[in-house]
C-alpha cells in the first residue's frame, strides 16, 4: 500500500487557508527559433510517465482502514494539467513572477493528480517560462528535485543530486479494495505496538528538533503574524553561491546559516520601517528525514525545526551564533517532529479548529527552506534552462516566507508574501540585497556599471 506518510497527513491537515498549500518552481527557458511549444508539451507528457505519482490521486481510506493512500487515476488526461498562458506586457521578470503567483494560487482539484505545468509565452527577451506547481502533499523539496530530474533532458538528470529513475510500471493499477486496506492498516498497527522502544526514540528526537519538551513559546506580536488572504506576490533576489559558501565557512557556518542570517537582518529592516522592533526572529526550517528520492517515491518525509535567530549586529556576527544552534539540532534529529505534530494537527482539523489555530499562532514568524540544486546548466526540449526560481508555500498567519535554491553557481532567494499584508515588499527585497552586499535584487537587472558586488549578482 502506498500510504500517505505522517508528514503527508500533516500537510493535508494544514491545507485549510484561503491560499492553497502549493509549492513549485519557475523554469526560465532560453528558447530560440527552433523551439516548438507543441513538441515541448508532448515531450513533457511523455516524461510524466516516469513519475508514477504524477498520474495518481490521493484517496481517503474507509473508516478503520488507515491513512489515505495513493492510487492510479484511470481517467488521467494530460490536458487537465498542462496549459499555456501569455505573459502580459511588458513581458519582463516582474510580469512572469506575477503569472507564476497567480498559477500557484489556483486550486488543484482533488479528483485529479495534484499538479499543473503552465508554459508562459511572450517573454520580452524571447524566452519561455515553465511554471510547475504541486500540492505540498505530493512532494517535499527533495521530492520536487526528483520530479525535476525526470522532466529535464537526459544530459541534465545526472546533474541533480539525490534523484534516480524508477522503473516504469503498468498503468493504471487498480486501487486496493477495502479488505486489503483494512488488513494493511491493522498489520501496521501491530508493527507499531512491537516498536514502542523505537517510538520513544522518535519522540525524543522530535522534541529535540522542535527545540525542547515544553509547549511552543509565544513570541512578541509583530506585523509578521497576521491572517493572510488568498493572493500572493513573488520577488526574487540573486546571489553568488561561491561567495555565500565562503562567507559561511569563514564563520563556522554553512550556506543555510548565511541564508537564515540574511533573512533575520532583512526582517529587522522591514520591521524598523514599520516602527517595530524584534530582537529574535523565529524561523521554521524544514529538516528532511531522507537524503534521496526517486520519481516514484515522493510525498513528505520532513519535520520542522524552529530556530530563533538574532536580528541585531552584523551579518558576520549572526552567522556563527546561528550555526551553533542549527549544528546541534540537526545532529540530534532528522525530520522526526512530524510524528509529534501530525496527531494534534489532525485532531484540530477534524473538529474544524485548525484554521482558527493557524490564524492565531505566534510561535513562528516565518518559514525558510533551502535546497541544493544542480551545479550544471540544464536543458528542456533542447532549450537551456536559464534560471530555476523556487516557489515556496505558506500557511496560517505568516505573511512572508522564503525559499532558496542553488543552480549553476547562483543562489536564488524567493520571497513569497501576501500583498495585502506586505505592501512594502520592496523594502524587504532591498534589505535582502543590502545584506548580501550588492545592488542586484532582480536577476533580470544587472549591477550598475563599475559595481562588482561581493555576493549579489545578475542571474542571467
Amino acid at each position: 500500500m502506498d500510504r500517505a506518510s505522517p508528514a503527508d497527513v500533516m500537510q493535508l491537515a494544514m491545507d485549510v487557508g484561503p491560499a492553497p498549500m502549493h509549492v513549485g518552481a519557475v523554469l526560465v527557458l532560453d528558447t530560440g527559433p527552433g523551439f516548438r511549444l507543441q513538441a515541448a508539451e508532448r515531450l513533457l507528457g511523455a516524461r510524466i510517465c516516469a513519475v508514477p505519482r504524477l498520474r495518481q490521486r490521493l484517496r481517503r481510506a474507509p473508516p478503520g482502514c488507515g491513512r489515505p493512500f495513493w492510487a492510479d487515476d484511470p481517467s488521467f488526461d494530460l490536458r487537465h494539467h498542462v496549459h499555456q498562458r501569455p505573459c502580459p506586457p511588458p513581458g519582463d521578470q516582474r510580469a512572469l513572477l506575477d503569472v507564476a503567483a497567480a498559477v500557484a494560487g489556483e486550486p488543484l482539484p482533488w479528483s485529479r493528480p495534484l499538479w499543473s505545468a503552465t508554459f508562459v509565452t511572450g517573454l520580452a527577451d524571447g524566452g519561455t517560462g515553465l511554471v510547475i506547481v504541486m500540492n505540498h502533499v505530493l512532494a517535499d523539496g527533495i521530492g520536487g528535485l526528483a520530479v525535476l530530474a525526470q522532466l529535464v533532458d537526459a544530459g541534465g538528470r545526472a546533474a541533480i543530486p539525490r534523484a534516480s529513475s524508477p522503473v516504469p510500471a503498468p498503468f493504471p493499477v487498480p486501487a486496493p479494495r477495502a479488505g486489503a486496506l483494512a488488513a494493511s492498516a491493522w498489520a501496521g498497527r501491530g508493527r507499531r505496538l512491537t516498536q514502542l522502544a523505537g517510538a520513544a526514540h522518535t519522540l525524543r528526537q522530535g522534541l529535540i528538533e522542535l527545540g525542547g519538551a515544553g509547549p511552543p513559546r509565544r513570541r512578541p506580536a509583530t506585523s509578521l503574524n497576521r491572517p493572510t488572504g488568498p493572493h500572493r506576490r513573488l520577488d526574487v533576489v540573486a546571489a553568488d553561491l561561491a561567495a555565500i559558501r565562503e562567507l559561511g565557512h569563514a564563520h563556522a557556518g554553512t550556506v543555510n546559516d548565511v541564508f537564515l542570517a540574511v533573512i533575520a537582518g532583512a526582517l529587522r529592516v522591514l520591521l524598523a520601517s514599520r516602527g517595530e522592533q524584534l530582537d529574535l526572529v523565529t524561523i521554521s526550517v524544514p529538516v528532511s528525514a531522507r537524503r534521496e528520492a526517486a520519481g516514484g517515491q515522493l510525498g513528505n518525509q520532513v519535520g520542522v525545526m524552529p530556530v530563533s535567530v538574532p536580528t541585531g549586529g552584523s551579518l558576520a556576527t549572526r552567522i556563527p551564533r546561528i550555526a551553533a544552534v542549527t549544528r546541534q539540532r540537526k545532529n540530534a534529529a532528522h525530520g522526526a517532529s512530524a510524528a509529534l505534530l501530525g496527531p494534534p494537527f489532525r485532531l484540530l482539523s477534524a473538529v474544524g479548529l485548525l484554521r482558527w489555530f493557524a490564524n492565531r499562532q505566534h510561535s513562528v514568524h516565518t518559514f525558510a527552506t533551502n535546497l541544493r540544486g544542480p551545479e550544471q546548466l540544464l536543458t528542456f526540449a533542447g532549450a537551456p534552462v536559464r534560471r530555476v526560481i523556487p516557489i515556496p508555500g505558506t500557511t496560517g498567519n505568516v505573511t512572508v516566507t522564503f525559499a532558496a535554491l542553488s543552480y549553476a553557481g547562483t543562489l536564488l532567494i524567493t520571497v513569497l508574501s501576501d500583498p495585502s499584508r506586505v505592501p512594502d515588499a520592496a523594502v524587504l527585497t532591498a534589505a535582502l540585497r543590502q545584506e548580501l552586499g550588492g545592488p542586484s535584487a532582480d536577476p533580470a537587472s544587472p549591477a550598475p556599471p563599475g559595481v562588482r558586488p561581493a555576493m549579489a549578482k545578475d542571474a542571467r
